[in-house]
């Protein structure tokens, strides 16, 4: 008999999305036949994945066409072509979103990643997003930027279900996990039903490893050698030992009794970058309950054909290794690894890469505007 290991790990807690979306994807069937066949829950968007999309194959070429002819400029048709894509994937995940009482069956689309630091632009946008989706079941996605941080609150206290991006350290983890306590203290002070309101925090994996290795390479003593992979995983542990933390404490306890529900972390960016690596290395090792694991599909189909769902310590392979974890961290800065500003580098790449991707996409936007005839790209 064939072995479910996306069903073991579904069956473990973690929650299984996939980190990509698009036209074809939606017309086509396969997004349905994934979350009938793959356990595919959710779904995550961002710039670059609309940037590709929009970039490859002619599933788009009739809505644009239809927006040139109605004098659609580039921002309009961009938005009205990503929000299209994201409402009609709501609607294929409202039964989950449903059936799970509004845990999962959750789609995200990210604010214009340009207002990453703009608080007032930021908040704006996720407003506007959330209307112009109009579906319960819409994650927006904000970064958490240190200009994101206050606008994940503001947003939350008006309602609106968020996903938070691009967090790489426990620190702004933390400052993350509070900004939602105090969205969820709004929202109940503006008479929001709490039981409605939900977020996840996007804690990115695989790109702590790309930077940290890369500058254990630099330094080059066998103690720095023998550190490389060890990064993202115990950087990952550290956040969960965060969240249990944080979602045991009184202030949560009490948000609790009314109805909230505990922000899940969202393991993102699982794929392998490094070849050396196990393909599933960043699912295999981050198996544990109240936790997203949102994969590139590439990574969901090695996790359904090898994934290691098994072992003495399947289903928790988190919980218990805070302090082992913060060992690879004493550790690395031994070695001589500047742990805060690998953060910050990351987090200013991740902004910027969203940023580049935002400009690439507006501009094969504006080419198939103009080859639809509107001039106005």
């Amino acid at each position: 008999m064939a072995v479910d290991r996306l069903g073991a790990l579904s069956a473990a807690g973690v929650s299984i999305w996939l980190d990509d979306l698009s036209r074809e994807r939606l017309e086509s069937g396969n997004l349905a036949e994934l979350i009938r066949d793959k356990h595919v829950v959710g779904v995550t968007t961002n710039p670059t994945i609309f940037a590709t999309a929009l970039s490859k194959g002619e599933s788009y070429d009739a809505h644009v066409r239809e927006l040139a002819a109605r004098g659609a400029d580039v921002d309009a048709t961009v938005r009205e072509i990503t929000t299209t894509d994201v409402r009609n994937a709501c609607d294929l995940f409202r039964d989950i979103f449903e059936a799970t009482d509004g845990v999962d069956g959750r789609v995200s689309i990210e604010v214009d990643p340009r207002l990453a630091h703009d608080l007032d632009k930021t908040t704006a946008e996720a407003q506007d997003l959330w209307k112009t989706v109009d579906r319960p079941n819409l994650y927006v996605k904000i970064p958490a930027t240190q200009e994101g941080i206050p606008a994940i609150a503001k947003t939350l206290a008006e309602g609106i279900n968020v996903n938070v991006t691009l967090i790489f350290s426990v620190e702004r983890y933390r400052e993350v996990m509070n900004a939602y306590l105090d969205g969820l203290e709004g929202a109940k002070a503006n008479g929001h039903d709490l039981s409605k309101l939900t977020s996840v925090a996007s804690f990115f994996v695989s790109r702590v490893d790309t930077e940290v290795d890369k500058r254990l390479d630099a330094i080059g003593t066998d103690e720095a050698k023998a550190l490389r992979g060890k990064a993202a995983i115990a950087n990952a542990r550290l956040a969960y030992a965060a969240f249990e933390e944080v979602f045991s404490s009184d202030r949560w306890k009490a948000l609790a009794a009314q109805g909230a529900k505990p922000q899940r972390p969202l393991w993102a960016s699982t794929g392998t970058k490094n070849p050396d690596y196990p393909d599933t290395l960043y699912v295999d090792e981050l198996v544990v309950a109240d936790t997203v694991n949102t994969m590139p599909e590439k990574t969901l189909h090695a996790v359904a054909d090898h994934g290691r769902m098994s072992g003495d310590s399947f289903p928790d392979k988190v919980t218990g290794t805070k302090d082992e974890a913060a060992q690879v961290y004493t550790d690395l800065s031994a070695a001589g690894i500047d742990i805060d500003d690998v953060f910050l580098t990351l987090e200013n790449e991740g902004v910027e890469k969203f940023e580049k991707s935002w400009v690439e996409l507006l501009d094969t936007v504006s080419g198939q505007l103009d080859k639809a005839g509107n001039g106005k790209g």
